[in-house]
């Protein structure tokens, strides 16, 4: 059996559209993070959102990410190859 975890939000507007903020324990519970791209279809009685694929990483998350032992080093692992000057 699945939980479920409903409460009552507002629509509002937001720029020229509407908007309902996803709470903390919502998006924690559907698994929803920032830069998570969705689909949103039109079902009877509302809307149905669902996730399609995976978060969009900001640079910092990337940069934190980043493992010099892993991703760092040489690329080319051979000599010179033309008329470099160093």
């Amino acid at each position: 059996m699945t939980t479920t975890i409903a409460v009552d939000q507002t629509i509002q507007a937001w720029g020229n559209g509407l908007g309902v903020r996803i709470t903390a324990p919502i998006a924690k519970a559907a698994k929803f993070a920032r830069g998570l791209v969705i689909k949103v279809e039109v079902v009877e009685g509302g809307i149905f959102l669902r996730a399609v694929g995976q978060p969009t990483l900001t640079l910092e998350q990337k940069l934190k990410q980043f493992d010099p032992d892993i991703h760092g080093g040489e690329v080319m692992a051979t000599g010179r190859v033309g008329a470099e000057v160093f």
